[in-house]
Order: structure tokens, then sequence, then C-alpha cells
């Protein structure tokens, strides 16, 4: 609003001076006034906007009622306006002399972001990098919007004091009220006397308000007898001040008479950051005097007089000595010195900065300058001189946190608590609330980060925390002690493939640190069950990521740490190293390597708690439904571990639970003692657990296998069937309703996984000993330096190779020869098979081909043909090629065994080929007798072709 007012005050200006010295537009001083049009552009070529007519003969009725009622005389004593200046964006220019008794326009206040930093400014700045933003000097945004308001209006709002002293041209309303009834607005005159109807004139001018309403009082009293004078002030007479120096715009100022020292400096835009706001000087005929105006704008001690009279000028001198406050104060700036000091106690400066922002321990650090010019660092007390240029940083004395204990881990937030007046702080009253702890804490332990209070060493102090939220046991809490909870997934974390490499040493493929694991700690957050305090082993005291710093770090843990390896598991690998045995109850487990889950927070914040828990863990395995390590205090109970684990499968054997414990001391050698445990009455709570224990709980003895066998094919009733042990393969295929008409049990695939991985070594034994050849062969030409005849022994080497790869990449079957005829295995139970877990039994349908494949001149499949021999076979594949070894031919039969083809000429041609069969006709590797690798070749694809042909069949059923 205030800025649409200098707008507006500007505008009308400008319009008074384009209506001309007649007051209209082409009018003459004796015409009447009649309300012309808005002009279409000010003087200086800047366009008006558009607006109504009704508003614009309003705007203009209004400005020259202002313009009659200021200047009686007309426009003629308005003065003559500044030319405009042509840029449209431009201001528009204010009249030379401003009107009377108004504030000439004050400048649009001017931001401290924008601005540059003073001399002073950067000079603080550069010994001050710390502090951001820069120090800027205190006192000088009190101008910004100290100037008064334009406008046409009296500059005076409110009532006058009784101590204001009149001059000329002021304004005195006078009401009498009583025997005659009548209201005065007289000026007083320029020889300062103010004149009232029939009574003589009298001095005004120079007296006080008080003075003057008691005078007039008793005159109209004496003079109207029966009346009463009320007395008041109206407008006030203008002054005119000359303001100069340090201002942004120094020259005379007209301020209203009851204007103060405040109000003139604003009107002359303020004091520059080169000025003094300590030694500000007003002259005057009644003599000169130095303003403090800190104790106008800061609240220093004493009282200076900001009041102006006419006739008095303002000099602002340049800037004094100044200091700079930074750090812990309620206002960092840049203060001045007191007019013609060189130096000032810093406890007076503290209290100009609002004091510190602590009430004690507090360290004062001055910047300044030696003799030399060279920068002096020192240490101040509170009543210490600071000198010209000096910068004093407060900061704590000890930058360190006292009596707070902090609660972390398996919690809703971490939080500080403080130990309190007398140290009697305790894991209950921590606890007292348990919705700060999340779903699935792990109730059986949890952890007190303790230091040494002289060596400042940290250790672990292990608790209950079931025992504590039941009220069953209390730990009292010490300052800087760190309550770590755990949760269900940390202590599952144990167990995992991460940590069973570690103890092994290794930590090559550790899981990611921070990666998350469901329900696992978040950073800082889980509390654990108090209960009776165990020592836990010293740790190094070495601050975790996110711990409460000992010495001012932040309360809260930082974020989640990054790298290939989490920061636990490193240090477990290297306590496992260097004490092998320590860990032996965690790494005899035998917990399957499967997966790699990510590091939990809890262990990133606090690498060595993953060791303490170990070592204070019992190793739980066999029938439960949560096998793993689970950390206990010494003397817990079985049926606690239990609980934690889940409880006990329904298939456990409770007889004979197996219980190991290796003693704590020990003089030598550790020995380890087993018992075996009846605890079928389930009487757990009587067995005494102590860290190091491991229980194992087995399986009860039962009829039904471990694993599933599959029937695919010409089955009734085809699927997974689940066995009993010493099942036999003909009592399956009773249970699956027998074969169909179109089964062929001579090709039944019979697949078992131990097989598979028998022939899977054999596969690679061959390729190892397959590339040991080469290397012999390669070796014996390089010894003879030629070739044999016109022998490639190259090609033959790359064709080596890439067998040996072939073979390394090939897939076994597994297969077994075993007989699937029902009738058959009825007639002789000596070929009915043993099923064991996880064997194929695959049923192919009666196939009508045999396969030709080798060298011949046209492999493929030809149509069965009953009593034909392997010899009918090859002929109809186009016989054999020139360097086929047909004496090496052989027969993989349905079944999966293979026996020799008959091709050679003292052979009778073999026996009958059943339907699908394979007739394999090989190379004749005489050329390269000479290289023994070339007669391995044979068998390999011989062993290659069974699997092949397995697989197929498997292929073919399962589509």
């Amino acid at each position: 609003m205030r800025d649409v007012a200098v707008r507006a005050g500007r505008l009308g200006a400008a319009l008074l001076v384009a209506l001309g010295p007649g007051g209209a537009f082409g009018q003459g001083a004796g015409q009447p006034l009649m309300p012309p049009s808005l002009p279409s552009a000010l003087p200086g070529g800047m366009s008006l906007p558009g607006l109504p007519s009704g508003s614009q003969q309003d705007i203009l009725q209004r400005i020259l009622d202002a313009a009659g009622s200021r200047f009686p005389g007309g426009g003629s004593a308005m003065p003559a306006p500044a030319p405009v200046a042509p840029p449209v964006m431009q201001p528009l220019p204010v009249p030379a002399a401003p009107l009377p008794n108004s504030y000439p326009a004050s400048p649009a206040p001017r931001l401290d972001l924008a601005e540059p930093l003073s001399n002073t400014e950067a000079f603080f700045a550069a010994r001050l990098p710390e502090q951001q933003p820069p120090l800027r000097q205190f006192g000088y945004d009190t101008f910004r919007n100290l100037g008064a308001p334009p406008g046409p209006g009296p500059g005076v709002v409110g009532a006058l004091p009784d101590s204001y002293v009149l001059g000329r041209d002021d304004e005195v309303v006078i009401a009498i009220r009583g025997r005659s009834r009548q209201s005065y607005t007289l000026r007083i005159g320029r020889d300062g006397l103010l004149t009232l109807p029939d009574i003589p004139p009298f001095p005004a001018a120079g007296r006080t308000l008080r003075d003057l309403r008691a005078d007039i009082e008793a005159r109209v009293a004496r003079e109207l007898g029966g009346s009463e004078a009320y007395v008041s002030i109206g407008q006030t007479r203008q002054i005119a001040i000359f303001v100069a120096g340090e201002v942004v715009r120094p020259g005379l100022v007209p301020l209203p008479a009851v204007a103060s020292l405040l109000d003139a400096l604003g009107a002359a835009g303020g004091i520059r950051r080169t000025g003094s706001l300590r030694a500000v000087r007003v002259e005057g005929p009644g003599g000169a005097r130095v303003v403090d105006l800190y104790a106008a704008i800061a609240g220093t001690p004493g009282s200076p007089d900001l009041s102006l009279r006419e006739g008095e000028r303002v000099v602002v001198p340049p800037l004094g000595g100044v200091v700079a406050l930074a750090g812990d104060v309620t206002r960092p700036a840049i203060y001045e010195l007191p007019a013609g000091a060189g130096a000032a106690p810093l406890s007076a400066l503290l209290a100009l900065a609002g004091g510190a922002l602590r009430p004690a321990g507090n360290r004062f650090l001055s910047t300044g300058t030696d003799a030399g010019g060279r920068r002096a660092l020192a240490e101040l007390a509170p009543g210490s001189p600071v000198r010209r240029g000096d910068a004093v940083t407060i900061s704590p004395g000890v930058d360190a946190v006292s009596g707070g204990l902090r609660l972390a881990g398996h919690v809703v937030a971490p939080v500080m608590r403080g130990v309190g007046a007398r140290g009697g702080a305790g894991l209950r009253a921590l606890l007292a609330d348990p919705r700060v702890i999340r779903p699935d804490p792990y109730v059986r332990m949890g952890v007190v980060w303790r230091q040494d209070e002289r060596t400042r060493v940290r250790r672990f102090i292990g608790f209950d925390l079931g025992r504590v939220m039941n009220g069953g046991a209390e730990l009292p809490l010490r300052e800087g002690d760190e309550v770590i909870l755990l949760s269900q997934a940390d202590v599952l974390w144990l167990a995992s493939p991460a940590v069973q490499r570690a103890l092994k040493g290794d930590v090559g493929q550790g899981a990611v640190a921070g990666a998350p694991v469901p329900g696992a700690s978040a950073p800082g957050a889980m509390p654990g069950m108090a209960g009776a305090a165990t020592p836990g082993a010293a740790v190094p005291a070495s601050l975790p990521a996110g711990a409460m710093a000992a010495a001012g770090a932040a309360p809260f843990p930082a974020a989640v740490a990054t790298g290939p390896d989490c920061p636990a598991l490193t240090a477990l690998a290297i306590a496992a190293r260097s004490s092998p045995l320590r860990f032996a109850h965690a790494r005899s487990a035998g917990f399957p390597d499967i997966g790699t889950p990510g590091c939990p927070q809890l262990f990133v914040d606090y690498p060595a708690l993953l060791p303490f828990l170990l070592d204070q863990s019992v190793l739980l395995s066999g029938e439960v439904r949560l096998p793993g390590l689970y950390p206990v205090l010494d003397d817990t109970g079985l049926d606690m571990v239990l609980a934690a684990a889940g409880g006990t499968a329904d298939t456990a054997d409770l007889s004979s639970v197996e219980f190991a414990r290796e003693p704590l001391e020990s003089a030598g050698a550790i020995p380890l003692t087993r018992t075996l445990l009846d605890l079928r009455s389930r009487n757990f709570a009587a067995i005494r657990l102590s860290p190091r224990d491991a229980v194992r709980v087995p399986r009860g003895f039962g009829d039904r296998d471990t694993g599933p066998v599959t029937l695919v094919g010409e089955f009734l009733r085809p699927g997974t069937y689940d066995i009993r042990r010493g099942e036999r393969l003909s009592e399956l295929l009773a249970r699956a309703g027998g074969l169909t008409q179109q089964a062929y049990p001579y090709g039944a695939v019979f697949t078992r996984e131990s097989v598979r991985q028998r022939q899977q070594e054999g596969f690679q034994r061959t390729a190892r000993e397959l590339e040991t050849s080469l290397i012999q062969v390669a070796a014996g030409q390089a010894v003879a330096g030629s070739r044999q005849g016109n022998l490639d022994l190259g090609g033959a080497i790359n064709a080596g190779q890439a067998l040996a790869s072939t073979l390394r990449e090939a897939r076994a079957a597994g297969r077994m020869v075993v007989e699937a005829n029902p009738v058959v295995l009825a007639s002789r139970p000596e070929l009915d098979v043993l099923l064991e877990p996880g064997d194929l039994i695959v049923m192919p349908k009666r196939p009508n081909e045999v396969t030709v494949v080798g060298a011949v001149l046209n492999p493929g499949s030809l149509q069965f043909a009953t009593g034909w021999k392997a010899s009918q076979y090859v002929r109809g594949a186009g016989g054999e090629q020139r360097f086929a070894d047909i004496s090496r031919a052989f027969i993989v039969l349905p079944n999966g065994q293979s026996v020799p083809a008959g091709l050679g000429s003292w052979q009778a041609g073999g026996p009958p080929v059943p339907p699908g069969s394979l007739v394999v006709v090989p190379q004749d590797p005489s050329p390269y007798e000479t290289w023994g690798f070339i007669r391995d070749l044979t068998s390999v694809l011989g062993q290659i072709s069974i699997s092949s042909a397995a697989l197929a069949v498997i292929s073919r059923q399962a589509k």
C-alpha cells in the first residue's frame, strides 16, 4: 500500500505540472476551473495507463483540491519539478521542494542478501571463513524503512507531549465552553504572538505546550468569567535539518517539528555502512552533542537526546573501531566500539550481542593481529579486553555429551535419555513403556555398550530383555551407555551363509553392507530386554557409524554404509583367523550355504557386536522350527531358547536330545562333554544353558522317506509320489495303476541324482585326461621337430580341445539300466530296484524307428523292421563312409545298454536291433593311432551318445 501511495503522489505532482500555471489545460487563471481529461502522456514521454473517465475526473479533482488548499496563491506557487528521464521503467520525478507538512518519498527497501559485503564485512568474512552466512554490521538495517510515508496529510500522528516547544506557524486549537461557546483555530504568527478574540495578543513561540495551555486557561478565566478553555495543537510547523556525512542522501531534510534524530537519518536514506552509529554529532545554536545510537537501537545503557530543533545539523562521521562476535551467541554480528575507544570488555560486547546461547561452559577464541600484522589466536576470559579488528568466536568449552544415554537397535525410534541427577536410571525405567520396542524383538539378550570411566575403552554387557520387562531383573545405567536391542531377524542372521563363511576366514563374498533384511533393526533401532548383567569381553573403542559420540558427535547413526563388505563380517573373520577354536561351536553348526542375505544395519553400526554375540550364543540344531545360534546369558533355561526358536518340530525325538558343553575354565585342553537327555516330560526349564553350549534335537524314526519320486509318461496315474523306506519300483508302479497299452517298458528311462553326479564327475575327469593327452602329443611333436606324413597335428589338437570343452559343458543324465516291465518284475524279484528320493521314471511310448548316426552317408532315423540287424540299418542309411571304423560300431539299446553292432567281416551282422535303438558308426582312428588321445575319442563319444539319448526321451515325455 505504501508503494501505491508513493506512485500516486508522484503521479499527482507530474499531473500538476502538466496542468500548467493556470491550473488546467488551456485555461487562464481567471477562468472557472472545469475538470479536464487526463493527458495521454506525462512530461518525458511516459504513457499513462488507461482509466475510465469517471476515475480520471475524480483523480484530477483530488489533486486540484490538495493543490488549492496547500497553495492559496494558486498553482503558480508550485515549484517546477525536475525533468523526467525518458526510459519507461524509470520512477516518476519528485518536486524539487517538498510539500508542506509531508515527508519526502523514501527509497524502496533494500535486501541484505542482495547487498554486497562492505569492506568491513569482507575483512571479517576472510577471518571467519567457517561463519556462514558472513557476518553483517549491526544496526544499519534500522533505517531501511524509517522514512515517513508520503502524502498530503500531516506527518504527526497522536497527541503531542506537554513538553513540546511551540514555534511560528504552529496551529493552536482553542475550544471555550461555559458562558461563551466558541472554537478557534489560530496560527502563531511570525512575531511569535497568538491573537485570541476579546483577549490581548500574548507570546506563544518558544513556550512549551504545558505553559501555553496554563496561560490560555488563566486568561480565559480572567477575561471571560464563567468560561473554561481547552487547548490542543492542530497542524505543526516544519523545520529544516541539514544532514551531512556518511548518509545515503546528504542535504537539507524537511521534517515535522516533533521529528527525532532517527527520523532525520531515515529521511536522508539511512547511514551508510561506512558511517558511525556511536558518534553522531548534532550541532546547533544551543551547542553540540554526540549521540550514541546503540542506546536507542541496541539497548545499551544511557538515555541519548534524540530531539531536534530548528537550525540544528546532523553530521555522521566515518565508522570507528569494530569487533566481530560469531558462533553461539544470540545475535552474531559486527559491532562498533564506543566512540573514541580502541577496546571494550568482552562481557560488554556479549551483552550487546544478546549474550551467549549457553549459560556456562563457553570458550572464547579471539582472532586478532599482532605487531607484525600476523593473525594471532588467543583464549579470552569474559573480562578480557577485545581490541579493534578482533573476531571472537564463542563455542562450547568441551563439545561432548554429559549425563546422557541412548536407546538404539530394534526400537521405534532411537532416543536420548538423561541418566538423572543421582545417576539412578536403570533398564526398567528406560523400557517402562513397551511401545518403544518394535514387534518381534529377541527377548533373551540385549546389550549395553559401556565405556570405562578412566580408560574410555568400551565393552559389551549382556542382559535378558524378557526378565527386565517382567520386572525380574535390573541393570543400573551410567553416563554414556548405549542400550542396544536385537530383533529376531538380527539373531537369525547369525546362522546365515555370510557369517558361516566369515567364521572360516573368508569375507570375499560378504553381504552388501546395509542391504535390507526383513525385520532386521533399522539404523539404531531395537531395544533389548534387561536382566542380570553379565560382563562382556572388551571391544575396540572405535565408535561405529551412528553410535552416540562421547565428544559431541551426532546422537543418531549416520546413513547406511556403502561398500562390498559388511564391516561386522570383516571383524569376525579377523577374530576367527586369530583364534580358530574360539568359534568352534558356531562353525560346527553345518547350516546350508544358500543365498547371501544382506548385512543388517545393526551390525553396520556396531561391527564389534557380531563376535560378542557369537561368543555368547548357544547352538540349537536338529528338529526345531528355527535352528540357529541364539545369544543367551549364563544359566538360561532351555525352554526360553526353544521359545525364541519357535519350539520343537512335530518330528522331534525328545527321548535322546544331545547336549554338548565346553567347560569355560580349564587349565589345559578343553574337554567336550556330551550327554543324552530324555525330555519327553517337556521339562525344558530344568536344562540350564551357558554360552557355547550345543543342543541337538534328533528326528524321530519314520517310515516315510525324505523326498518324492516322479513318474512321467505312459502310466495310468503319473505324478509325484512320496515313498516309504525300502519301497521298490514294482510297488510304485502298482500305486500308479500300471502301464498304458502304448507303454514301452524296454525303453524306460530311470535317472537318479547320485548317479548323475558320478557321471558328471566322469565327464570332468575324461576332459582332464583328454587335455593331458593333448599336452603330451604337442610336447612329443615339438621334440620330433617335424610332422608325421601329411597329418595336421594342430587341427587334431584343436579338435581335441573343443571336445574337452564340450565334455565340461555336457549335462549328464544320471541314467540307470533297470527293468521296468511289471510282468518281468513279478517273475524276477531280484531285478526290482529300491527307490530313492528324487528318482525320475520316464515311460515312453513304443517307438517305430531306429536311428543311425556317425560315419554313414545319410545319418537319420529309419522305420523299424522286425528282424533287421545293424548292418541292414547302416545300408539303409547309405552305407558307411570311407574312413568308417565298422569294427568299433555299437548300438545304444532303448534300456540304456551298449552292445557291439557286429558290422565286422568276421561278425554275422550283429543281433536284431529293437525299436528305439541308436546305431553309432565311429570314424576310423587308424591314421592317428600314433597320437594316443585319438583312441579315447570313441569311448567319449559313446558316453555323450548315451546321455543324449536319455535326455531326448525325457524331453519328449515332458512336453
